[in-house]
């Protein structure tokens, strides 16, 4: 999921570097959005591991 957010930020770098600000925003937005949902995921992950009694990595 990482890699999706890493993929539509470097299109996002992309098209605005050619000038095409609908589809560089569009990109960034989704980048934001599948980053945050990684980061969301990742925290929940970490606390169902510390709930069961694993230490953290």
């Amino acid at each position: 999921m990482l890699g999706w957010a890493l993929t539509f930020l470097v299109v996002a770098l992309i098209a605005g570097l050619f000038g095409f600000g609908g589809i560089a925003s569009a990109s960034v937005g989704i980048a934001q959005v599948i980053f945050f949902v990684f980061l969301l995921l990742f925290v929940i992950a970490m606390v169902a591991r510390a709930v069961r009694g694993k230490p953290p990595l």
